[in-house]
């Protein structure tokens, strides 16, 4: 009775301090892309890169200028890695090697942060600030920009142009990634975490032998990592290590970093396309799919049967005792219903269908509430589809927000949500039929599976949280996994940034009887709906195989 007050308790208060953001939050991020006005930060940065802050971008142009930024990143990262041994604040650590450092690079890059490695024993401080804290940061700008690029594409009426890739990029980093950052290090060092540049602390164990545990700016990088969905930890175990989440009150602080962008960016959509009801309608099936997940694995693991679990009171095998239950399925729920790779627990320890239902979180397309900005402009696709269905229905050229759904809208619409499973089930096939992938598997049958399906689900959806139980440090699995980062980041963002700029051409049609409206319970629910059975209909069958027949033998 008491882990479920608790749970009840904090769920409660994290959707209080939510709500409490959502509208100054939302309305601030609206403000800062329909304003004019540059900061003087910004104007300085603007002439490094040549850039005029006035001029909009054709989608062509703006996909190229976000695809060369990505590259350079990629090429700069692994580069750095290379060189580390040469390095500052490189702790004496080796270069990494060259699969691995390909793998970390297209990960960090592409806001995944799939870790395949020991953070405290593999990246030095440089390494970790210089490269991987800095594309925490940009990474998650790009998914903003390109949320943002498609909010135009519905504002805009008769133009070519969907904004200025370098100035959203800059904007958001410095007026909202930075300032919360900061704020967020400074309350986690306030709570536990830590923030040094110490090379190692020489310690006693409690069996007598001695241990030398990694010191780091680690608060700074855990901030950034949450606000940003990123994931990466600075330490193997990630958010379950006492150094970057030391209480419950900090594992339920970071929970609200990883949520509070992706929400909030439901209330920019609504004000930027003039209808703030637009917004509520989204973050009411955000809610509703993230609720679910959530009572569903916090039962099944509450009630786990088995005599040690029952003994216990409940599935505690792979979660920290400090968080409990409530504390680690809120955050595994949160985490894979985001692009967030960040874990306090091990979610390969959950049972059968619990880990199937964080599977299925993550195959929804991470819409409940997504990324920061992959979250959005994800569900945008799927309610572009959720209208096409209901014109269908009732045989007329389907609309949303007074743009007409064609031919050319759908067309990217389905590539865009066939890009991640066509990613996820051919990756899992090759890897379960090649012995290069099968040799890295330490557990057989249906669980042995789903490590497997979590991997390429992980990747492709860029999340980075593991199913654990998969040794996917080898040249198979840091190629493979490299390129599933790599694809399903960029081919969803080109074809939604080519949504954009096909419907901002368009000229805006007046709403009539025949429009369906999309603010309402009715579009909520067919939205709801339309998620569910894509996914459902997608990977029921290898969930079958998985997670599903583990839980019911």
């Amino acid at each position: 009775m008491s882990d479920t007050l608790a749970g009840l308790l904090q769920a409660a208060a994290l959707v209080a301090a939510l709500a409490v953001c959502w509208k100054p939050l939302g309305d601030y991020m609206a403000r800062i892309f329909t304003t004019t006005k540059d900061l003087p930060i910004e104007r300085g940065v603007y002439r490094v890169i040549g850039v005029d802050s006035s001029a909009d971008q054709r989608w062509p142009v703006y996909a190229r200028a976000v695809l060369a930024f990505s590259m350079i990143g990629v090429a700069s990262l692994y580069l750095l890695q290379r060189v580390q041994s040469h390095l500052p604040l490189s702790l004496g650590f080796p270069d990494v090697p060259p699969a691995l450092a390909f793998n970390t690079a297209s990960s960090f890059l592409t806001n995944t942060n799939w870790q395949a490695y020991s953070g405290e024993s593999t990246m030095g401080h440089l390494v970790q600030m210089t490269g991987l804290a800095v594309q925490n940061f940009v990474s998650a700008a790009v998914g903003i920009a390109v949320a943002v690029a498609l909010i135009r594409g519905f504002s805009r009426g008769r133009t070519d142009r969907i904004g200025n890739f370098w100035v959203d990029l800059v904007r958001v980093t410095f007026r909202v990634l930075l300032p919360i950052a900061f704020v967020a290090a400074v309350v986690l060092v306030a709570m536990g975490a830590i923030q040094n540049f110490s090379s190692g602390t020489a310690v006693s164990t409690l069996a007598g032998h001695h241990q030398t545990l990694t010191g780091g700016p680690v608060a700074s990088q855990e901030a950034i990592k949450e606000l940003g969905t990123n994931g990466g930890g600075f330490y193997n175990a990630n958010s379950a290590h006492p150094f970057e989440n030391p209480n419950p009150l900090s594992n339920l602080f970071e929970i609200f970093l990883l949520l509070v962008i992706p929400v909030a960016l439901t209330r920019t959509f609504g004000t930027m396309v003039g209808d703030r009801r637009q917004g509520y309608a989204l973050l009411a099936v955000m809610g509703v799919l993230w609720l679910g997940a959530l009572v569903a694995v916090t039962t099944l693991e509450m009630h786990h049967p088995g005599a040690a679990a029952q003994a216990a009171g409940a599935s505690m095998e792979g979660k920290e005792t400090r968080f409990g239950v409530p504390g680690s399925s809120l955050f595994a729920v949160s985490t894979t219903g985001t692009s967030t790779g960040a874990v306090d627990s091990f979610h390969s320890s959950y049972g059968g269908i619990a880990g199937g239902v964080l599977i299925l979180n993550m195959g929804l397309g991470e819409v409940a509430p997504g990324g920061v900005g992959s979250g959005l402009y994800g569900i945008l696709v799927l309610a572009i589809l959720t209208v096409f269905v209901a014109g269908l229905m009732v045989g007329r050229t389907p609309e949303y927000l007074r743009k007409k759904i064609t031919g050319r809208e759908i067309k990217l619409v389905a590539l865009s949500i066939l890009t991640m499973p066509m990613i996820v089930l051919i990756g899992t096939g090759l890897a379960m039929s090649l012995k290069a992938g099968k040799s890295s598997m330490l557990n057989s049958g249906p669980h042995g599976l789903s490590e497997v399906l979590y991997a390429f689900m992980s990747a492709a959806n860029n999340n980075g949280s593991a199913f654990a139980g998969l040794s996917a440090n080898t040249t198979f699995y840091d190629i493979a996994l490299a390129l599933a980062m790599l694809i399903g980041r960029f081919v969803p963002i080109l074809l939604v940034l080519a949504l954009a700029g096909s419907l901002a051409r368009q000229q805006p049609v007046p709403a009539n009887e025949g429009t369906l409206p999309t603010h309402g319970g009715l579009f909520v629910s067919m939205l709801v709906g339309v998620v569910i059975i894509v996914a459902g209909l997608t990977f029921f069958p290898v969930l079958a195989l998985g997670p599903l027949a583990e839980g019911l033998s």
